[in-house]
């Protein structure tokens, strides 16, 4: 009984650094995005403060199977899903938009190399939450809480993008593939947009990854 105490307090200390993370990230990069004219940075930082709101519903999560693990998911969770899967297709429409306009009116962003050191920090802490979030998973037989550490995998992929853009763009000035990285990043936030509003229509746990 204690060790199972202690893995929800655990659960949901991770949840709420998820949560004081992402609101960190995501004020830097959408200012060091917009200061250096970089859209993948950018649109990277508003992604970040969309997890925010996901995470204060993994939070509450959190709580809600810790008081009983056979639950299913309760109203603040689904409106929590709703307003986030919405966020998410307003962020495709503009990341979209702006990518082609940049694309068509060839802007380049002055540098990317913020980018590169903000992505290249995300991929080391969104991994090490992957890998705690499994372990707590696992030692609480959760699939939940499971299924939120492989969510948490996306926010991997998007990193990587925004490394491989930055990083090719501050390493060899390649036209157009900071539009190409935003546009990446788009496609994901549409995926993510979508299975919330899968997640909030049903009981089903988070299958990416």
């Amino acid at each position: 009984m204690a060790s199972t105490e202690k893995g929800y307090r655990i659960a949901f200390a991770l949840a709420v650094f998820t949560i004081l993370y992402n609101v960190v990230e995501g004020l830097i990069s959408t200012y060091l995005g917009y200061e250096d004219e970089s859209l993948a940075l950018f649109g990277f930082g508003a992604d970040s403060f969309i997890e925010v709101i996901s995470g204060l519903g993994i939070a509450h999560m959190v709580i809600r199977i810790r008081q009983n693990p056979e639950s299913t998911r309760d109203r603040f969770e689904r409106t929590a899903l709703r307003i986030t899967g919405t966020a998410f297709y307003l962020l495709v429409v503009g990341l979209v938009a702006t990518s082609v306009y940049h694309i068509w009116s060839g802007h380049q962003p002055e540098t990317t190399f913020w980018g590169v050191v903000i992505s290249g920090i995300s991929i080391l802490v969104m991994w090490i939450l992957v890998l705690w979030k499994r372990r707590v998973g696992r030692q609480l037989q959760s699939e939940p809480i499971l299924a939120d550490a492989n969510c948490t995998l996306v926010c991997i992929y998007m990193s990587v993008i925004l490394l491989a853009s930055s990083l090719l763009y501050e390493g060899f000035g390649i036209p157009y593939i900071d539009s190409i990285g935003t546009l990446g990043l788009a496609y994901f936030a549409y995926s993510e947009g979508r299975e919330c509003f899968e997640k909030a229509r049903g009981d089903l746990h988070c299958s990416c990854g």
